[in-house]
């Protein structure tokens, strides 16, 4: 019997926001799920509205210029809220990377989440959402990310949290700096 790996929607932080998201920094937490599936989540407290930080998450063509190890990220499709997006990143730990490539479709709800999942890549799995959440009457927003991981190539679930916990907070790190200075450019 095959147990189903637990929601992604569980992992994400729950309120008062504690200090170190106050603080600008960034959270992750790491599930070691069956099947050798890690379960990852993290957020960030932007200092922007969530109409700028969806701005920055959806520039999708611009992402390579904005994230950190995303080499290639091209949209390659948009009807009616869905997208399909390629991008070609580069992961792994020391000296040890490699690049990795996925097609995602994604499902938009207009500054409230983004829903992902590989439809072709290096993944067996990985699927997961960003999601928006207004604080402090719209003007700053909680980013939180959760996601379902495991690849299709060899990598011990131990080996890719060290790679999550290492990445995931320069990617939200990412995320605020962009939407951050689209706001003052709006200042």
């Amino acid at each position: 019997m095959q147990n189903k790996p637990q929601s992604i929607d569980s992992f994400v932080p729950t309120h008062p926001l504690p200090g170190i998201l106050r603080a600008g920094e960034a959270t992750v937490q790491l599930r070691f799920l069956e099947n050798d599936i890690l379960g990852v989540s993290g957020a960030i407290l932007v200092n922007a509205p969530p109409a700028l930080l969806w701005h920055a998450l959806t520039e999708y063509d611009n992402l390579h210029n904005t994230l950190p190890k995303v080499v290639q990220s091209r949209l390659v499709s948009r009807q009616q809220g869905s997208v399909v997006l390629e991008q070609t990143g580069k992961t792994g730990i020391f000296f040890f990377e490699i690049t990795v490539r996925f097609r995602l479709k994604v499902r938009e709800d207009p500054f409230n989440a983004i829903a992902f999942e590989q439809v072709d890549g290096d993944f067996s799995i990985y699927r997961g959402s960003w999601k928006l959440e207004p604080v402090e009457d719209g003007i700053r927003t909680l980013l939180s990310y959760s996601a379902e991981i495991r690849p299709d190539f060899f990598a011990p679930s131990f080996l890719v949290g060290f790679v999550q916990r290492q990445d995931l907070p320069e990617i939200l790190k990412a995320h605020k700096k962009r939407a951050e200075s689209l706001w003052k450019e709006q200042q």
